[in-house]
C-alpha cells in the first residue's frame, strides 16, 4: 500500500457494505483483514475521523469479503493522504466540558440498528468521542437520538469523574448538543408518553441530569452537528 493512490475520505458515499457482500476471502487473506482492522482499532484512539469507517469494518470480522478489504484498503489510502494530520492539544483557561452527539436512524440495512457517536471537548480541545452500533433497535429517529444522547451523558459522567479526582472542577454544567428536537424534548419532559414508554428505563437517566441541572441539552442545527462524522459517511466536502 505504499505506493497506493491516495483519498480524501475514508469510505465511499456510494456503497454501503453489508454481510456476505462479495466473495468471501480465503483463509490467509481474512487473517491479512483481520489484522489490519485490529490495528486501524488501535489508530482510533488518536484519528477520531476515522472511527465511523473502522467501526463499520468492524462488523465484518468473522467472514470478511474482498469488497470488505477494499473498504479497509480504503482507509489506508485515505491514512497516505493525511499521515500528517493530528489532534492538536492547546492551552485554555476554559474549564467548560460540551459534547455533540447524533446518530443515524437505522442506518444498517442488515438488522435496521442505528449508529450512534458523540464528541466530548474539554474547552476547545477534543478528549473522548465513540462510533458505535446501538445494541437495540430503534422505533423512531428520536428514540435512536436519545439512546446516543444516554451515551454521552455517561462519558461525560465519566469524564466529570476523572477531572474530580485531578481537582479539575466545572463552574457550570457541561452542555449537550442534540440536532433532534424531539429528543432535546424528551430529555427534559418527566412524563412517559405512549411513543416512548417502550424505551428501556436505563435511558432516561439523562431526565434525572437536566432536572438537577447537572447538565444542559441544546439543539443544534445538522449542518453544525460535529458528531455527524461518527453516523455516516460523506464525501469530500462536508467531511
Amino acid at each position: 500500500m505504499s505506493n497506493c493512490k491516495a483519498v480524501s475520505t475514508p469510505m465511499t458515499t456510494s456503497q454501503r457494505l453489508q454481510k456476505d457482500q462479495g466473495e468471501a476471502l480465503d483463509e490467509d487473506e481474512a487473517f491479512k483483514y483481520r489484522s489490519t482492522v485490529g490495528a486501524l482499532q488501535y489508530l482510533t484512539l488518536t484519528r477520531p475521523d476515522i472511527s465511523y469507517a473502522v467501526n463499520k469494518v468492524c462488523q465484518y470480522l468473522h467472514c470478511p469479503t474482498k469488497i470488505h478489504w477494499i473498504a479497509v484498503k480504503r482507509i489506508l489510502r485515505y491514512l497516505k493522504h493525511t499521515h500528517d494530520v493530528g489532534l492538536t492539544i492547546r492551552k485554555s483557561n476554559s474549564t467548560l466540558l460540551s459534547a455533540f452527539s447524533d446518530a443515524d436512524w437505522a442506518g444498517c440495512a442488515e438488522d435496521r440498528r442505528s449508529t450512534g457517536g458523540f464528541a466530548i471537548f474539554f474547552g476547545p480541545n477534543l478528549i473522548s468521542w465513540s462510533s458505535r452500533k446501538q445494541s437495540t433497535v430503534s422505533r423512531s429517529s428520536t428514540e435512536s437520538e436519545y439512546k446516543a444522547l444516554a451515551n454521552a451523558t455517561a462519558e461525560l459522567i465519566w469524564v466529570q469523574s476523572i477531572l474530580g479526582e485531578l481537582g479539575v472542577y466545572q463552574d457550570k454544567p457541561p452542555c449537550l448538543w442534540c440536532d433532534n428536537l424531539g429528543a432535546t424534548y424528551l430529555s427534559a419532559n418527566p412524563e412517559f408518553h405512549a411513543r416512548t414508554k417502550h424505551i428501556e428505563v436505563d435511558f432516561h437517566f439523562v431526565r434525572e441530569r437536566v432536572a438537577a441541572k447537572a447538565l444542559e441539552v441544546r439543539f443544534i442545527s445538522s449542518q453544525d452537528q460535529i458528531a455527524d462524522i461518527f453516523t455516516k459517511p460523506f464525501g469530500s466536502t462536508i467531511f
